[in-house]
């Protein structure tokens, strides 16, 4: 099984070229210590330790791989090798919610660990990445200089082993004289993070203490341990930047990536994983004997992973290594150890390419901002096609509106990300005539912008981060999902704004980097309760957390947790407001039992306010607390920002304005028959104000539908949303719409509603119909293959519903224990499997 498991592997890798001399076999001999680094290999050179630096065994009481240290351990092993080693130095980047530290290393030549050398390498580094230095200075700091190489692990908690082989790195790199270490030492500058969740390690889980994925939260940095490292990022910017992983199976995953890879990725960085580290990874792995993959899984796209912004955001090789889950834990350590040590060694080797290369994509991006130029889409992996091509279009210039007040606090937090990513952005003294004007989902129009108005121009050296923070779509150029495809900053925070591809001039300022925004919430707070539809479903912990974050770090609001079980034991008394986030709705119905479901009905008619988004819908339809009617949608639209109309008379509508972009992701589609009780709607697409960022087919179903409803049951009220209002923390413009819900007052223009709540209602006989299917995996295809669509599920063990819409045929695949792709037994196969399988896929899309 394994041998055919690895002829499989090394099938799926043949796009990497390994030269020969590094596939060789293993000398007879062994280099010296300190012999030139064309002569040293960096696995069959002989380890050689000065003894200055304790090992993990005398320390911790355990060889790295006996067991998973605890994050505890991982920081004394860490603190220890800092203090007896002068090539090391440690600090803490963040603290974690729970109060555990995010420590850091940094190592390399002791010249460059004092205060001074430190402070050498990170102005070099400013240098290289400011278009406007010096050719020939640059050109003598890529001679000089020494690129910043990263190593990090453990982001998804229940992943341990990048930490343990993490510190083994740094245990070599703290204490071996030989030329293997030399080699690295002296040609590059090494940070490590062992760990980047030590609350999530502690307790097993994938997500952090909030529930965050904080592989999804790279961006928006709504995380004090995501924010902290963007910081050090910052301070010391990578040109390689390796996020260790775990994931089901045994194998082991490197790049090559799978498409789609994000258009604005810079082709030297793709150069870099395909060419530079991955091959050294796969002759290691081929001379080692190890089973790997790539290319099958896991995509460069979506601007929130651990490989993605370093990429787009620092012009760094991102590597996203997966070492399979089921390997015994000392062969997971090892294995992860040789990526690392393979990818070091060939930083180091290749120093000077890599600054050179750095260097130019600044330059480059300079160059292509300047000349208005978006990079167009690519396809890595033929035989794929460009489903979408980047428009043909000149973009010189971002502009964000600031004559609305209402959005005044949503501007300032997007030009301060932009800046602590070190983009500058200017101020306009004077109201500026734009010809080419083109707002966010609106036609070209001659615009005059007010003074005061952000203007980020593109010829900076972060012309590649611009564009992917201020994008109007992300032009989705292969319809494979591994996560959402929209997230333009000015669409998530409902900030007007556009761009303009003219030969501009302003009158404008540069703008020192602003303060973080702190808006406290005035007036009287409700009692509110947070009903978590499952303590073990992942949709559920993650959806709680995400409120969570809001109610305790932003608005400042409490709130009491509570279960099914707690509703039914009556502790819903004395709430004024129930919050009711995602989660498996059929479930909760089932655990609220009869007296629980009577307890809701009747708080609610009562005169409470349930407020419901996505399974929070599902389950106030089941109880009948609604007149909407919800169905399963037939379009595929995997993660994508609609524009919706906004009831002005609505109270939800307060400083949110006419129009907010919500974010939609396989919701179901509601229905309301009476439009009084519709507060958010989609417009019909014929409307200009439809219009849709990121990848849809179908998506015409959602015209003239409810995107939330408002309406009395009883004496209280149920506000309804079909989409998360708060998806990651980072959609601001829906989150204002919740807040309002939470806070506002009733409408004022009572509308008709429900008498009583009542269990036998239409909308309530349809939401138990509903399918259950908690995070699914989903495939679309021409209705032409269906046939082996249907036959390859099945020789995988899949379990599906099927629809049939015209011509396409969309099979929504069970998960129920909510696995994500890379942990779950067939998901991550899938894409290859139909492509062997001759299917064209509409859509495939994994949890």
């Amino acid at each position: 099984m394994r041998a055919r498991k690895l002829a499989w592997s090394v099938a799926l890798a043949t796009s990497l070229t390994v030269p020969a001399a590094l596939a060789a076999p293993a000398a007879a001999h062994p280099p010296a210590p300190g012999a030139a680094p064309g002569a040293c290999d960096p696995f069959q050179t002989t380890p050689v330790f000065r003894g200055k630096v304790p090992s993990p065994k005398q320390v911790l009481g355990i060889e790295l791989g006996e067991r998973a240290v605890t994050s505890a351990e991982s920081d004394r092993y860490l603190e220890t090798v800092a203090a007896k080693s002068e090539r090391v130095v440690s600090g803490t980047l963040a603290t974690s919610a729970q109060g555990r530290p995010l420590k850091y290393a940094i190592i390399g030549k002791p010249q460059l660990l004092t205060r001074a050398g430190l402070a050498k390498v990170r102005a070099e580094a400013a240098l290289l990445r400011d278009p406007r230095t010096p050719d020939g200075i640059a050109k003598a700091l890529t001679r000089t200089g020494v690129p910043i190489l990263w190593v990090a692990g453990n982001v998804h908690g229940d992943e341990p082993s990048g930490t343990d082989a993490a510190l083994r790195v740094l245990r070599d790199l703290g204490d071996r004289a030989d030329c293997a270490a030399s080699n690295v030492l002296n040609n590059a500058l090494v940070v490590l993070l062992p760990t980047q969740n030590p609350d999530g390690r502690e307790a097993g889980i994938r997500q952090n203490a909030y529930g965050f994925d904080m592989n999804r939260d790279w961006f928006a940095r709504t995380q004090p341990e995501t924010d902290g490292k963007i910081s050090m990022l910052n301070q010391y910017p990578p040109a390689l930047f390796i996020d260790a992983h775990e994931m089901g199976g045994d194998s082991y995953f490197f790049p090559p990536n799978a498409d789609p890879i994000y258009h604005e990725t810079p082709e030297e960085a793709v150069g870099w994983i395909n060419d530079v580290y991955s091959p050294s990874v796969a002759a290691e792995f081929g001379r080692q004997g190890v089973d790997f993959f790539n290319r099958d899984v896991y995509d460069l796209f979506y601007q929130g992973y651990g490989d993605t912004v370093p990429a787009t955001g620092f012009h760094a090789a991102g590597m996203t290594y997966e070492k399979g889950g089921d390997s015994p834990y000392p062969d997971k350590v090892r294995e992860q150890y040789i990526a690392q040590w393979a990818s070091l060694s060939a930083g180091a080797a290749n120093r000077h390419k890599i600054l050179t290369e750095w260097r130019k994509m600044t330059v480059d991006a300079y160059k292509q901002g300047k000349a208005g130029q978006l990079e167009p889409n690519q396809i890595y992996n033929p035989p794929n096609e460009i489903d979408r091509p980047v428009p043909d279009r000149k973009v010189r210039h971002y502009f964000l509106r600031a004559d609305d007040k209402a959005k005044a606090d949503e501007a300032q937090t997007i030009v301060r990300r932009l800046q602590r990513m070190g983009v500058t952005v200017h101020r306009l003294v004077r109201p500026l005539t734009v010809k080419d004007f083109k707002p966010y989902g609106r036609p070209v129009a001659r615009t005059t912008l007010s003074k005061g108005t952000y203007w980020i121009p593109m010829a900076q050296g972060q012309k590649h981060w611009i564009q992917a923070m201020l994008n109007e779509d992300s032009y989705t150029p292969f319809p494979y999902f591994y996560d959402v495809t929209a997230w333009s900053l000015p669409l998530l925070a409902n900030v007007p704004g556009g761009s303009s591809g003219a030969d501009l001039r302003p009158a404008a300022v540069p703008l020192p980097t602003l303060p973080a925004v702190r808006v406290p919430r005035p007036g009287k707070k409700p009692r509110i309760g947070v009903l978590a539809l499952s303590a073990t479903s992942s949709s559920a912990r993650q959806s709680v957390g995400w409120l969570r974050h809001r109610l305790d770090r932003e608005w400042k609001l409490p709130y009491t947790l509570l279960s099914p079980a707690d509703v039914a034991a009556g502790k819903l008394a004395g709430a004024e407001v129930l919050l009711v986030p995602n989660g498996p709705a059929g479930t909760a119905y089932d655990r609220l039992g009869d007296a629980g479901r009577t307890a809701l009905r009747q708080w609610t008619q009562g005169g409470g306010r349930y407020i419901g988004w996505q399974g929070g819908t599902e389950l106030a339809a089941r109880l009948g607390l609604t007149t909407t009617s919800l169905s399963e949608p037939t379009s595929d639209v995997p993660g994508t920002l609609f524009r919706v109309t906004v009831d002005a008379s609505s109270p939800l509508a307060r400083n949110v304005g006419p129009t907010v972009w919500q974010f939609y992701s396989y919701d179901l589609i509601m229905k309301q028959p009476d439009p009084a009780k519709v507060a958010v709607a989609y417009p019909a697409v014929t409307s200009p104000d439809w219009f849709v960022s990121g990848f849809e087919r179908g998506a015409a179903e959602l015209g003239g539908t409810a995107a939330v409803v408002d309406e009395p049951v009883g004496e209280g009220r149920a506000v309804l949303f079909g989409g998360e209002p708060n998806f990651r923390a980072f959609t601001d413009g829906t989150a204002e719409l919740l807040v309002n819900a939470i806070l506002g007052p009733d409408p004022s223009a009572r509308v008709s509603g429900l008498a009583e709540a009542a269990p036998s209602q239409e909308a309530a006989r349809r939401a138990a119909a509903l399918p259950r299917a908690e995070s699914p995996i989903r495939v679309s295809v021409e209705a032409a293959d269906a046939a082996r669509t249907g036959a390859l599920l099945r020789s995988v063990g899949a379990t599906w519903t099927e629809r049939r819409s015209g011509d396409a045929v969309r099979y929504v695949i069970d998960n129920p224990q909510g696995l994500p792709v890379d942990h779950h037994p067939f998901a991550g196969r899938l894409a290859s499997l139909i492509r062997r399988s001759g299917i064209t896929p509409i859509a495939v899309t994994l949890p």
